[in-house]
């Protein structure tokens, strides 16, 4: 067993982890990286007037704390459910949960730290028809 602590800087970070349309993950704490952990830790970004596609995580919780920017997320099993997260912000997604990320910003991306509750991320991609309404990105008032 490795006992030592690990330093991964952003130059090392793998985009070879799983996608969304619409997002860039980048992994820091990963087996890819040489990284033996119990949890998965990267970085989230999604351009200005930006969304995800609808997705979920299967069997993982994510925590995410917003480095910068801000979003609204979207979720449930039609997309019925809105909040707003800015930087400083955390945010639990629990497992399974069909979920979207926008970014209502026409200049910044927002960015994220995420954690996973497993080694390796999973990324299950649902068509956007999955919501009705799915391309409706609309103001909200931030929490």
């Amino acid at each position: 067993m490795n006992s030592s602590v690990r330093v991964v800087s952003p130059d090392r970070f793998d985009l070879g982890t799983s996608q969304t349309p619409g997002s860039e993950r980048r992994a820091a704490i990963d087996p890819a990286l040489g990284i033996t952990s119990a949890l998965w830790g990267g970085l989230f970004e999604v351009k200005p007037r930006s969304r995800t596609g609808i997705h979920h995580h299967g069997e993982q919780e994510t925590i995410a704390f917003v480095l910068s920017g801000a979003c609204e997320i979207r979720w449930g099993a039609g997309g019925e459910f809105v909040a707003c997260a800015k930087a400083g912000d955390f945010i639990h997604v629990p497992a399974f949960l069909p979920h979207m990320e926008s970014n209502l910003s026409n200049e910044r991306p927002f960015r994220w730290v995420i954690v996973r509750s497993t080694p390796t991320p999973i990324v299950i991609n649902l068509p956007d028809a999955t919501w009705p309404d799915a391309d409706a990105v609309r103001p909200t008032e931030m929490i």
